[in-house]
C-alpha cells in the first residue's frame, strides 16, 4: 500500500518494535506495518530484502544469507542494520528517490539507557529524518488506547510487545511510575521452544514456536479473551458505574469467547536421530511452558502497583488496567491478571496498533503532546531476564 503513494515531506511516527515496525504518516494514519527483519548477504554485506519478504526467509537461508533482527529486547542490537532498515521503510513510505527528510517521532521502551536512546536517534537521523523526537511506549500506548492521559487521574497501561513488557501508571501527561521487563512475546516463543526441546527432544524454529503460541497458547485454564471495550469502560468509570471483574467489559453481549483448540501438530528435527519428526502438542502443555514468562509479567504489574500513590491506585481500581501490544492477544492473559490482582483488566480496542496510533497522535498534535514526549518516569526499573 505504502509503496504506491507518496507522502513526501510529511511528519512520521515510527513504532520501532522488536517484532514489527509500524509507520504513521501525518494526515494519513498507519501506512506501513512490516516485520523488523532484514535479510543480509554475508559475503558482501548487501541487503537482499527487508520486512515481510525477509521474514519469509527466517530459518530457510543458505550459509551466505542470514535473516537479522536488528532490535532485541526493544532496543537496537545491530546499529548499521537498524539504520538501513529504517532508511528502507522511510523511503518506501515517501515513495521518492530523493529522501524527504521528515520530522520523525520514534517510540522507545521506558527503561532504555541514555546510550540506547542516542542510538535510536542517530539511526533515525542517518535514515533521513530532519528532526528526531522520542516518546516512551507506555505514554504512546495510553494515548493510542484512548485513555485520558492529560487529566489528573491515574491510568495504568500494560504494553506486552515483542521484546519488552512496559508497565506504567500515567497521570497529567507523564509517567508516575513504570517498570520495563524484558520478557514479552519473544520470551514466550523461546519458552515454548525450550519446553518442546526438553520434553520431546525436538528442535523447532522461532516461527513454529510463534505459531504454537498464537494457535493454542493461553495464560489461564480455559482462558477466554474479552472483546475490548476500553472507551466504554472509561465512560463507565466516569459515571461511577461498577465494572464487573470478569476480564470482560461487563456487558454479556460484549463477551466473545475465543477458546483455543485442544492441540496442534508441529514439525521439527528429532535431536536423537537428526530426522524430521511430527509431534502433537496440547494446549495444557503450552500453557505450562508459558508459565514463567506470564508469571514475570504478573510480577511486574504487581510491583508497579506497589509503587503507585494511593490516590492513583484508587483511580486504577475504578478504571481498570488496560492491556496493549501483541501479547495482549494471548488468550486468558486479562483473566489471569484480573484474578491475581483483583482489579478489572481490559484489552485495548486495537492492541496491535495502539503504540503506533499513540505515536501518530504525537505527530498530529505535536505542540500539545510535546510535554508528554519529554516526560520521564519518576522511578522505573529495567529488569533483564
Amino acid at each position: 500500500m505504502a509503496q504506491n503513494k507518496s507522502f513526501t515531506g510529511r511528519d512520521m511516527g515510527i513504532d520501532l518494535g522488536t517484532a514489527n515496525t509500524l509507520v504513521y504518516v501525518r494526515g494519513k494514519g498507519i501506512v506501513l506495518n512490516e516485520p523488523s527483519v532484514v535479510a543480509v548477504n554475508t559475503l558482501d554485506g548487501s541487503v537482499l530484502s527487508v520486512g515481510s519478504a525477509a521474514k519469509e526467509t527466517m530459518g530457510r537461508t543458505p550459509t551466505n544469507i542470514v535473516a537479522v533482527r536488528p532490535l532485541r529486547d526493544g532496543v537496537i542490537a545491530d546499529f548499521e542494520i537498524a539504520e538501513r532498515m529504517l532508511r528502507y521503510f522511510i523511503k518506501k513510505v515517501t515513495g521518492s528517490r530523493r529522501l524527504a527528510r521528515p520530522r520523525v517521532v520514534v517510540c522507545v521502551p521506558s527503561g532504555i539507557t541514555g546510550v540506547e536512546r542516542r542510538a535510536v536517534m542517530e539511526a533515525a537521523a542517518q535514515a533521513g529524518a530532519r528532526q528526531v523526537h522520542l516518546v516512551e511506549e507506555p505514554i504512546a500506548a495510553a494515548i493510542g488506547a484512548g485513555l485520558p492521559v492529560s487529566e489528573p487521574t491515574g491510568c495504568m497501561v500494560v504494553d506486552v510487545g515483542g521484546g519488552t513488557t512496559e508497565v506504567a501508571v500515567v497521570s497529567l501527561g507523564g509517567i508516575v511510575t513504570a517498570r520495563s521487563v524484558r520478557v514479552a512475546g519473544d520470551a514466550m516463543d523461546t519458552a515454548i521452544s525450550a519446553y518442546v526441546k526438553k520434553h520431546y527432544a525436538l528442535a523447532i524454529g522461532e516461527r513454529t514456536a510463534e505459531e504454537i503460541k498464537v494457535s493454542i497458547g493461553s495464560a489461564a485454564p480455559g482462558g477466554s479473551q474479552s472483546t475490548p471495550r476500553v472507551a466504554a469502560a472509561v465512560r463507565r468509570a466516569e459515571r461511577n458505574v461498577e465494572v464487573v471483574l470478569r476480564g470482560d467489559s461487563g456487558d454479556p453481549e460484549d463477551t466473545q469467547a475465543l477458546l483455543p483448540p485442544d492441540r496442534c501438530t508441529i514439525r521439527g528435527r528429532d535431536q536423537a536421530t537428526g530426522l524430521p519428526k511430527v509431534l502433537e502438542l496440547t494446549a495444557d502443555e503450552v500453557r505450562h511452558a508459558l508459565g514463567e514468562p506470564v508469571d514475570s509479567i504478573v510480577a511486574a504489574v504487581r510491583s508497579t502497583l506497589d509503587e503507585t500513590p494511593p490516590e492513583l491506585a484508587g483511580d486504577i481500581m475504578d478504571r481498570g488496567i488496560v492491556l496493549t501490544g501483541g501479547g495482549a492477544l494471548l488468550r486468558g492473559l486479562d483473566v489471569r491478571l484480573a484474578r491475581e490482582l483483583d482489579i478489572p483488566v481490559l484489552v485495548a480496542d486495537d492492541p496491535l496498533d495502539c503504540v503506533a496510533t499513540g505515536t501518530g497522535r504525537c505527530v498530529e498534535d505535536f505542540a500539545s503532546l510535546r510535554t508528554a514526549m519529554e516526560a520521564r518516569p519518576r522511578r522505573h526499573d529495567t529488569v533483564r531476564v
